[in-house]
């Protein structure tokens, strides 16, 4: 699945890597349909199917229909992030009046530099999915996916057929910026820069208030959910004031990824301090100053560097913090602190949240070592040493005694079980914990080890973004008892979407995570999920010494 392999793709590529009013801003990048189409898709769309036009408040849209779903790819929400409008809050997008084919996938955001990558900075569309029979004004469930990547590239999971089949709902696929385009914050950008991205998906949702009714939906009824940087987001919009009444209910998946040495990814998860403003607008100055624009009218200087360069120079795969933010930032506006102090504060949205991570979900299971780079698994004994200095420093003898290399198979897995425990699965125990004084919360824990919708060999367990990956996969190409488990997943989170409890029926009990009950689903496949009490868990991975021990 592109989850896995994308990630690992970009771990052995990805190290190569005037201010006008608004409204004139906007007048200056706005295209019209027919220069859309033929820049986004070099040659005429494929034909609509007949009885697909739908007319939203921009203009008319088709789509194409089969077994039972419509799908209509690549609708504008936003005008393109270019020229004078890169680093700016997403603006409106002209309206057209021929029907527009929404019949082609668009082009991804720009990210890091990998070999046959096909992007345009022109990036924010939006693909639905329904049923072919949905009716205008129906009011069906509609799920939103941001998609994960760790806001550095697009790991496209866009196919939502088992969603809409299974739970009669409206699918929406959100495309958002990334990396530097997405997320750098400068002085010169103006006050509360960043968030770009963040800020992109929240016109999703403000597009899909206004629209998503004439597909069959209820805006009313909004369901966000994603895997990775994906669950993040989840987290930041759950957390962002300027996020409110835009859904009304949440799926995180796989959200608590990052780890306490960072060398991988922005600080940018569910558990970590995210930058200040201030502090990312230093960064912000120094990217630029690397770039010649640290003079002078700066913006209009980065706004003329090509957008592959940008990417391609800043923060990333080793070193997050080389060039400009890279991930979300507390900007004062779209976000007024991280998503853990919203978490512990109760400064959060009131909507119902299912939170999740894997048993092994360490990260280090997508990646594997390269000769020459950083090492990110421990292959060796030496490098489980290494690797736990790296991390833990002067704690680092004391976690070889909780994992001691004598317990586990290989130097692999004992370091896998450390960083998942740590990084993910104790963090994730301790927001449930928060979050449940909060919102109505459901928990569950991965740990069906077997899945098979990625393709990296070695024991990786019950993998990063499992949930997610599984939910997609095609049901066809599964054995007997991981049909079991889509089948149950596919029930609860579309359960969840429809009525707020992801108890379906012909699924596990599941009930609402609170005070008087701790309980955590184990998802396993063959019909086996069970619940498991909370404080079983925190024993199992040692809970009581990463809360004590660990700060992200």
């Amino acid at each position: 699945m592109a989850e896995l392999s994308g990630n690992r793709r970009r771990w052995r590529l990805g190290t190569s890597i005037a201010a006008a009013g608004i409204a004139a801003v906007t007048a200056l990048a706005l295209v019209v349909p027919a220069l859309w189409t033929r820049a986004q898709h070099g040659a005429a769309a494929p034909s609509c199917t007949s009885g697909t036009t739908v007319n939203t408040a921009d203009g008319p849209v088709c789509g194409t229909s089969a077994d039972g779903v419509t799908s209509y790819q690549g609708i504008p929400y936003a005008a393109p992030p270019v020229g004078a409008l890169r680093w700016r809050p997403p603006q409106p997008h002209q309206p057209w009046h021929d029907t527009l084919p929404a019949t082609q996938a668009v082009k991804s955001c720009p990210e890091p530099s990998v070999a046959g990558a096909d992007t345009s900075e022109d990036c924010l569309y939006l693909k639905i999915e329904k049923p072919a029979d949905a009716k205008p004004g129906e009011k069906l469930p509609v799920m939103y996916e941001f998609h994960g990547g760790g806001f550095l590239g697009e790991n496209r999971t866009d196919q939502g057929e088992n969603l809409v089949r299974t739970g009669r709902v409206v699918y929406v696929y959100v495309g958002y910026r990334l990396g530097v385009l997405g997320f750098l914050a400068h002085a010169a950008l103006g006050e509360h820069s960043g968030d770009y991205g963040l800020q992109d998906q929240q016109a999703g949702l403000r597009w899909v208030q206004r629209n998503i009714t004439h597909f069959g939906g209820d805006p009313q009824n909004v369901t966000v959910f994603g895997e990775s940087a994906g669950g993040a987001s989840v987290c930041d919009q759950v957390a962002s004031p300027t996020a409110k009444g835009l859904f009304q209910k949440g799926i995180s998946v796989s959200g608590f990824y990052n780890y306490q040495n960072n060398t991988i990814w922005s600080k940018a998860d569910c558990k970590s301090t995210y930058y200040t403003e201030s502090q990312a607008q230093r960064t912000g100055a120094q990217f630029a100053a690397k770039l010649g624009c640290g003079h002078g009218d700066v913006a209009a200087c980065l706004r003329k560097v090509p957008a592959q360069t940008l990417v391609d120079k800043g923060g990333q795969f080793v070193d997050p913090t080389a060039g400009g933010t890279i991930g979300p930032i507390v900007n004062g506006t779209t976000l007024t602190m991280p998503p853990a102090k919203a978490f512990a504060t109760g400064h959060v949205n009131h909507v119902s949240l299912i939170t999740d991570v894997g048993r092994d979900e360490f990260n280090g299971g997508i990646y594997e070592n390269q000769p020459g780079l950083h090492t990110v698994v421990a292959d060796t004994p030496a490098q489980y040493r290494q690797l736990t200095t790296e991390q833990f420093g002067r704690l680092a003898p004391a976690v070889r005694r909780l994992y001691p290399l004598s317990r586990y198979s290989s130097p692999f897995i004992a370091y896998r079980a450390i960083m998942a425990d740590s990084a993910s699965v104790c963090p994730l125990l301790d927001a449930n914990d928060e979050l449940a004084r909060h919102i109505p919360l459901y928990a569950d824990l991965d740990e069906d080890a077997d899945n098979p919708a990625h393709e990296i060999t070695g024991p990786v367990g019950a993998v990063h973004s499992g949930t997610n990956l599984l939910v997609h996969y095609p049901p066809g190409k599964l054995d007997a008892n991981q049909a079991a488990l889509q089948d149950q997943l596919l029930a609860e989170w579309t359960s969840f979407a429809r009525t707020g409890n992801p108890a379906a029926a012909h699924s596990p009990a599941w009930p609402r995570y609170d005070r008087q009950h701790q309980q955590v689903l184990s998802l396993r496949p063959a019909g086996a999920s069970v619940l498991i009490p909370a404080q079983q868990l925190r024993d199992q991975h040692h809970c009581a010494f990463w809360s004590r021990t660990t700060h992200y």
